[in-house]
C-alpha cells in the first residue's frame, strides 16, 4: 500500500534572468527557470524588455521559497513586474516562507522594479529580501506595497510573523536601507496613531537616478497627506504611503510611478 508523508508539499522555485543590447532595442541575453516560478515576456510597442514574474503555487507560505536574480546590462532597460499580487497564507508555527530577490542594474541601465502587491493574510510568516546593485550611473525605480489582510472579509492580521530587508547599493556602496522585523499583533501595532493610524496597506517608493531631485515637487503634489516624499541625496528620491485599503494605495501609486517612470506602467498595474 502507498505510504503518505506527514510533511505537506512545498513549493520551490527560481527565476534568473539577464538582458543585452541588440542594435536599439533590449533583449534577453540568459534565462532559466524552474519549479513554482515563471517568467513571461510579453509584447511591447517600447525597446524597453518587460517581464512578468508569475509564482505557479498561487502564494506564499511556510517553507516555500522562491528565488529570483535579475540583471540589466550595460545601456539597457529593464522593467519587472507581477502577474498578480502575491499572498503569503498562513503557516505553521515553526516554519516560514523565504522570497529573495536579487537586481543589478549595469552602467548606464534603466531598472524598474514593480511588483504588485504583497497581501499579508492572518497567521502569515513571511522573509523576504531585496537588494539592488547599481552602477555609478545607472537608473532605478523600486515600489513594494504591502496590504493587511483582506479588508472585504473584514480580516485584521492578530498574529503574523514578518521580516523585509530592502538594500540598495551604487558602486558598492549602500545608500538605503529599510527592515521591518515584527511578530504578533499586527493590527494592533499599526493602530497606533503615530505608526499607522489604522492604515489598511502601505508602499515603499524608491527613485534612484540624476533626475530625482527635479521630481521632488511634482511627486508631493501628487501625495495624499498620509503620504510623503524626501530625498536622500540629490539622486536618490524615497515616498512613503499609507492607505486605509489597497484600492486607494494603488489609486496614489499609479500617477506616482508614471510620473517617474515617463508616463508608462506594466498592463498588470491599469486599474
Amino acid at each position: 500500500m502507498p505510504t503518505h508523508s506527514a510533511v505537506p508539499p512545498r513549493a520551490a522555485g527560481a527565476v534568473s534572468l539577464s538582458t543585452k543590447k541588440l542594435g536599439k532595442k533590449t533583449v534577453l541575453d540568459t534565462f532559466h527557470q524552474s519549479g513554482s516560478f515563471k517568467c513571461l515576456f510579453p509584447r511591447t510597442t517600447t525597446s524597453d524588455l518587460d517581464a512578468v514574474l508569475l509564482n505557479t503555487a498561487g502564494g506564499v507560505t511556510g517553507g516555500d521559497s522562491f528565488r529570483f536574480s535579475g540583471k540589466a546590462a550595460e545601456v539597457t532597460a529593464l522593467t519587472l513586474t507581477t502577474q498578480a499580487c502575491e499572498r503569503a497564507y498562513k503557516a505553521q508555527p515553526a516554519e516560514c516562507g523565504q522570497i529573495t530577490n536579487l537586481l543589478t542594474a549595469g552602467a548606464g541601465a534603466r531598472l524598474n522594479w514593480l511588483p504588485q502587491e504583497t497581501i499579508l493574510f492572518n497567521g502569515s510568516a513571511l522573509d523576504r529580501r531585496l537588494r539592488i546593485d547599481m552602477a555609478p550611473d545607472a537608473e532605478m525605480l523600486m515600489v513594494e506595497p504591502l496590504i493587511f489582510g483582506r479588508a472585504a472579509m473584514g480580516e485584521t492580521l492578530t498574529n503574523i510573523r514578518l521580516r523585509d530587508r530592502i538594500e540598495i547599493r551604487r558602486a558598492g556602496m549602500p545608500v538605503f536601507l529599510d527592515a521591518i522585523r515584527f511578530s504578533g499583533d499586527w493590527h494592533k501595532h499599526l493602530s497606533r496613531p503615530h505608526i499607522a493610524n489604522g492604515a489598511g496597506a502601505m508602499a515603499l517608493i524608491v527613485f534612484a537616478s540624476k533626475a530625482a531631485e527635479g521630481h521632488l515637487d511634482s511627486v508631493r503634489q501628487l501625495l495624499p497627506e498620509d503620504a510623503g516624499a524626501t530625498l536622500l541625496g540629490s539622486d536618490l528620491l524615497v515616498t512613503r504611503v499609507l492607505a486605509e485599503n489597497s484600492f486607494t494605495l494603488r489609486r496614489t501609486l499609479i500617477p506616482v510611478l508614471r510620473k517617474l517612470n515617463k508616463d508608462t506602467l506594466p498592463r498588470c498595474w491599469m486599474l
